[in-house]
Formats: C-alpha cells, sequence, structure tokens
C-alpha cells in the first residue's frame, strides 16, 4: 500500500468512497444528501492543508484530509479525517492513513491534533484512535443521530505532541 498525493484524477474514485461513507450515516456527520459538488469542497484541503489517498495498485482502498483545526489563534492544532473503501476496511489502512497524518502534522510544526466529532459507536476508530496516542478529552452526549442507535455521543479526541 502507498500514501500519496491526492490528485485531481483520484476524485471520482475518492467520491464513491466518501458518497459510500456518508450515506450509511454511522460515523461521519456530514449531509448524506451531499452531492459530489459539496462533498469535493468538504473533502479536498487547499494549502496549508493536504488530502492524500492510498492506493494498491491502481485500487484506492481510502482518502484522508489533513490541516489546521481552526484559524488564527487554533491553527497551531491540526485536525485530520480518513475514509477507507468498505471493501479495504480490516486491512490497516485506516491506521496508516493516521500516522501519515500524524507524521506530517508533527512534521509542519503542529502541537497535537484534534478529532473534533468521533462517533462513540465508531468502536474501531476509537481504538485506533487511542492506539496511536490520541485520549478522549469529551464527549458531547446526544450530538451524533446514528441511524440505527438514535443519537449517541460524539467524543472530542486529542494527541499532543
Amino acid at each position: 500500500m502507498l500514501i500519496r498525493e491526492f490528485t485531481e484524477g483520484d476524485w471520482p474514485r475518492v467520491w464513491e468512497i466518501v458518497a459510500e461513507v456518508v450515506r450509511a450515516g454511522d460515523t461521519f456527520a456530514y449531509d448524506p444528501a451531499m452531492t459530489a459538488e459539496q462533498a469535493y469542497d468538504t473533502w479536498v484541503e487547499r494549502p496549508p492543508g493536504r488530502t492524500v489517498v492510498a492506493v494498491e495498485g491502481d485500487r484506492l482502498l481510502g482518502s484522508a484530509k489533513m490541516g489546521p483545526n481552526r484559524p488564527g489563534p487554533g491553527s497551531h492544532v491540526a485536525t485530520a479525517s480518513f475514509m477507507v473503501a468498505a471493501d479495504a476496511r480490516g486491512r490497516g489502512v485506516g491506521g496508516a492513513l493516521c500516522r501519515d497524518a500524524l507524521g506530517w502534522a508533527r512534521g509542519h510544526g503542529y502541537a497535537g491534533m484534534q478529532f473534533n466529532a468521533v462517533a462513540e459507536t465508531n468502536r474501531w476508530a476509537v481504538e485506533l484512535y487511542r492506539r496511536l496516542g490520541f485520549e478522549i478529552v469529551g464527549t458531547v452526549p446526544g450530538a451524533f443521530a446514528h441511524p440505527s442507535l438514535g443519537r449517541v455521543g460524539l467524543h472530542v479526541m486529542y494527541c499532543a505532541f
């Protein structure tokens, strides 16, 4: 598996993954009815941010976006998001993308990385992030409308560098 910079030619395959994840409605607080154009504007980061893809040969397995969590006085803390194709999950793609984002953020002098909205029911992601050094610093009760479980909490997670 190779993680490389996103190119415009990757968008159709990235959009397939984004659409699949967003329409499932169980991990991301994005509108399930979002269009490809809206998704592009949300997912593809402009500088100083970065968007990458994980590929294996010609196959696109997942994508990540990263950049400052907030502008101005909050710009010293990074954030990132990850999406993996359903048929590529459980193969270490998400972990590789997260390690790449952490390395990028450290290399660019960020003080840490914050995830603003990790659904508490996304246990695989929560456990992965904990293994990679993140801690839950707070949970907003009922902030995420899960399609089958109802309202569940959203964790704010942080990893100091």
